[in-house]
């Protein structure tokens, strides 16, 4: 099939040890089988450079991580050099009194001084300094919004169980014996258990949180906590820079 679609299994035409070459082992740790493949297009099999199988990383599967290294051929877009990155401010602190005078004296302050300078300057040269001002005010008083992370819920009680369960399946790969088999079984259970609980004490409390912001008529936060529901995950894609950021 691959043939016929013009693709190459590009991870049994590299030379590797056969503990790098399998992709799954059997829970009772004998058979070992390469059945996840990279396939990729005739045109491009040369910008593979390597492929692997990773026992140590942890999926929560009986099946092994398959990385691939690529050399990739990157083509310089031709706004991409003129587009700024945007920063996105914390409005939510605009709800607090002593923030938000802050934020009014120090627009105050700052369009008296623009007042006082020249009026023959240029349009587009006034409306910069606004917005420098604007920004710069928002900066210092605001300060910048952070980036949403994908599981809110998953903290440093997550992680330590994520560690242990790693530790784990280490020992079963050293030493498939039945006992690590079991003991590994026990502790994936013991986990998966853990992180349902902790995600339906999270959406239980976004929950409350929306009937709260419903109930006092804020529809500004309601709206978009409606929205994140509805996005579900988004993954993040971030800009290829050089060292000056352009």
């Amino acid at each position: 099939m691959a043939y016929e679609c013009f693709t190459f299994l590009r991870n049994t035409m590299l030379p590797h040890r056969n503990i790098h070459k399998y992709t799954w082992t059997s829970p009772d740790g004998k058979p070992h089988k390469q059945i996840d493949h990279v396939l990729i297009d005739r045109r491009w099999h040369s910008s593979v450079l390597d492929v692997r199988s990773f026992r140590g990383a942890d999926c929560d599967t009986d099946h092994y991580l398959v990385i691939a290294k690529f050399r990739e051929r990157l083509a310089v877009g031709k706004h991409g050099a003129q587009r700024a990155d945007r920063q996105r401010f914390n409005l939510m602190k605009l709800n607090e009194p002593e923030v938000r005078e802050q934020y009014q004296i120090e627009i105050a302050n700052r369009f008296a001084a623009l007042e006082n300078s020249d009026n023959d300057e240029d349009v587009s040269r006034n409306w910069e300094k606004t917005k420098e001002n604007i920004q710069t005010s928002a900066k210092e008083s605001l300060g910048l919004d952070e980036f949403k992370q994908n599981k809110p819920w998953f903290d440093e009680e997550c992680l330590g169980f994520l560690d242990q369960m790693k530790r784990v399946k280490i020992q079963w790969i050293q030493d498939p014996s039945q006992s690590n088999v079991d003991s590994l079984n026990k502790v994936t259970r013991e986990v998966s258990r853990h992180f349902r609980n902790k995600k339906k004490a999270y959406l239980r409390a976004k929950m409350e949180e929306h009937e709260t912001n419903n109930k006092i008529q804020n529809i500004r936060d309601l709206y978009r906590g409606i929205s994140d529901f509805k996005k579900g995950y988004q993954p993040r894609c971030n800009t290829v820079k050089d060292e000056k950021g352009d």
